[in-house]
């Protein structure tokens, strides 16, 4: 009878233990989390609700969502896409629902629908799931099983064993994992929220607009998406990507740097039109009063007083001077960023275990025969949007399959 470990009681791991146990009912498979708690992120993703994958079903489109891991996720993909998620939920009793945006939750709009099936299939499985079990060291034994030993002094011996724990950050697995000579690539926040304090937001915490672009100065890629404003500064889509993609650059900067906000959305040819049309069509109507592209009214005050637009100035009589300013706060306002918020429902970290020490056909150590990795523990992270739900339950799901062969 094999004996399979799996290292962390997250979705990949669930669902690496789920694969396996569904895979060879004989093996005698064990989850061990180290807290008191397991599927935590699960429970409380998307407010609540649980974005379980993105439809997003081309591989090579979906892959574009991963500012790391991209290309080795491709073909695992190919195995295990948002289509087999879907398939997999449905035909255990949990329909999904896609919104507007691609992302896709349960038709219950609630995260505990994702975690009962997740439990219901361990149980049947007969998985054993071990809490307050965390790991004090993993040793490669000459027969090539591995002797685990746990924070509470127990020991145990298995065949195979999965990494599936989640970040590293702060975590004893990072010694354990360079002990067995495994690299760690430099574990630093994604998907995070932007602080700052400008009067042109001050006040305005709970607007949005719709569809902003933000880029990090001086050369970052523009992200587009909803931009939120909050009590400390900005979130949303197009913040939370933009985290994403210039993790490891912010990081070294401190968090400290300057970023570009076009509110509208849309470049600033098309934004000037836009006001040609307001200056013609609404010429008596006072600026202040009168917001572009349906900009949140309190938005557009604050933005016209920044150009230094008096309250009673009206758009026919609207200097050009006082036009290029507005029009550079609308499409390209400049703002410094002193800081970050972690979001706790989209927390990512970026970084983990160097995926050309992995085979992702096997999702096993290339330097460990039996040891397997699944989930954030890897040098894998996407945008917000469900991608990194669909990268832990692809890896989980090929590391499964690999565990019982």
């Amino acid at each position: 009878m094999k004996r399979l470990a799996i290292i962390g009681g997250g979705a990949a791991g669930f669902f690496a233990a789920i694969t396996a146990a569904e895979t060879d009912p004989t093996a005698a498979i064990f989850i061990f989390e180290q807290s008191r708690q397991c599927l935590k992120k699960v429970r409380i993703s998307g407010g609540g609700r649980c974005n379980v994958t993105h439809a997003c079903f081309d591989p090579k489109e979906l892959i574009t969502h991963y500012p790391r891991g991209s290309r080795e996720l491709r073909s695992a993909f190919h195995r295990w896409q948002p289509r087999d998620t879907v398939d997999w939920f449905q035909q255990r009793g949990v329909a999904l629902k896609r919104e507007a945006d691609g992302r896709m939750f349960p038709t219950t709009d609630d995260s505990q629908t994702i975690v009962d099936c997740l439990h219901s299939a361990l149980r049947k499985g007969n998985v054993r799931l071990e809490k307050e079990r965390g790991l004090r060291a993993l040793k490669s034994r000459e027969d090539g099983t591995f002797r685990l030993t746990f924070a509470d002094g127990s020991e145990g011996a298995f065949d195979k064993v999965c990494i599936a724990a989640g970040s590293l950050k702060d975590s004893t697995l990072v010694d354990i994992l360079e002990s067995l000579g495994h690299s760690i690539e430099p574990l630093v926040p994604s998907l995070f929220a932007f602080n700052l304090d400008d009067r042109r937001i001050r006040g305005l915490a709970g607007l949005s607009v719709a569809n902003g672009t933000v880029r990090v100065q001086p050369d970052g890629a523009r992200q587009s998406g909803p931009i939120l404003i909050t009590h400390r500064g900005l979130s949303g889509p197009a913040i939370l990507r933009t985290s994403a993609w210039e993790a490891r650059r912010l990081e070294a900067h401190n968090y400290h740097f300057e970023i570009e906000v076009n509110w509208l959305g849309m470049p600033e040819a098309a934004a000037q039109e836009a006001i040609r049309e307001l200056r013609q069509s609404e010429s008596r109507k006072a600026v202040k009063n009168t917001p572009l592209a349906g900009l949140p009214r309190r938005l557009w005050e604050q933005l016209t007083q920044a150009a230094g637009i008096d309250a009673a100035i009206v758009w026919g009589q609207l200097p050009k001077r006082l036009e290029r300013a507005l029009l550079h706060e609308c499409t390209a306002g400049r703002y410094n960023i002193t800081g970050k918020t972690t979001n706790k429902e989209e927390f990512v970290t970026a970084g983990g275990v160097r995926l050309k020490e992995v085979d992702f056909r096997r999702m096993e150590s290339r330097i460990h025969h039996g040891l397997h990795f699944a989930g954030e523990c890897l040098d894998i992270d996407g945008i917000t949007g469900g991608f990194n739900f669909q990268a832990a339950w692809a890896t989980g799901r090929i590391a499964g399959l690999s565990l019982t062969e």
